[in-house]
């Protein structure tokens, strides 16, 4: 079985003392897909999944520990995600592991997040550089009464259909729970957007309504790309949310219509 229950998510798990590739458990993406209404075939988006590991380590051929940082990037035409908890036991796995190079290493996490995601996963050292802001407007001062905190509202969206403008939106106030343990998930959410003019507060109020919504972090953020596109319907949509570390990793989920650019490889500085 592959759904949140079936894994060592929420459950205390010994700690691992030598490599374990089973560790890594994939979770079908088309499972929530169906729930948000995307169907299954090709997908109105592109987009990714980058993972910032900051907790790796193993062992050089002579048994001396090696430390790095590390970036992982998933495709989002993956027919699975990788669940975070079985990614952080698999690098532990590695700790007492030797590996003959540092090349060594790299090819054999990204062989096994590829078997595990059904799709080719690019795997490097190193972290993206840290952003000295949030890029776009920032919505979070707007001075709106919010009573709305779950489940995601998409009739919240609404637009200016005589107005076409092309603007980056943001807010710091994204939070979801994970839907099995329900610890808290927080965000940064950019909307990069070129159509009718989305109105600003009832954006806002559509974040907010996150709050105590359950559900991974991949999915929130395809919900939000298929509720914008499906409420406002601009010509282009870009939605990014960078999440803060949990267990030495952050999730850094990216969905745009096709055509559009990879938004810049930076950190959130909650990140």
């Amino acid at each position: 079985m592959s759904t949140p229950q079936d894994s060592s998510l929420g459950r205390e798990v010994a700690y691992p003392r030598q490599y374990d590739p089973t560790l890594l458990f994939p979770i079908p993406r088309q499972g929530a897909r169906d729930e948000i209404g995307i169907a299954a075939g090709a997908l109105p988006f592109i987009g990714h999944d980058r993972w910032h590991a900051y907790e790796l380590g193993w062992l050089d051929a002579r048994g001396k520990p090696r430390v790095a940082t590390a970036t992982f990037t998933v495709p989002c035409d993956s027919p699975c995600l990788v669940e975070s908890k079985s990614l952080k036991l698999y690098l532990n796995s590695l700790n007492a592991t030797r590996f003959n190079s540092d090349a060594a290493v790299l090819e054999c996490i990204g062989t096994d997040l590829s078997v595990r995601a059904g799709a080719d996963v690019a795997v490097a050292f190193g972290l993206p550089r840290m952003a000295e802001a949030v890029e776009g407007e920032l919505l979070d001062a707007l001075d709106v009464e919010i009573d709305h905190y779950g489940p995601p509202r998409a009739e919240f969206l609404t637009i200016d259909p005589e107005t076409v403008v092309e603007e980056t939106l943001a807010s710091e106030l994204l939070k979801s729970n994970c839907p099995v343990t329900g610890q808290p998930d927080w965000a940064t959410v950019s909307i990069h957007y070129h159509g009718p003019r989305i109105d600003r507060v009832e954006l806002l109020r559509y974040l907010v309504s996150f709050r105590d919504h359950a559900e991974f972090h991949e999915q929130c953020v395809e919900r939000i790309f298929h509720d914008v596109m499906t409420h406002c319907h601009p010509a282009l949509l870009s939605v990014e949310a960078r999440y803060t570390r949990r267990g030495g990793l952050d999730i850094n989920p990216w969905r745009a219509t096709p055509g559009a650019q990879p938004p810049d490889l930076k950190r959130e500085l909650r990140q």
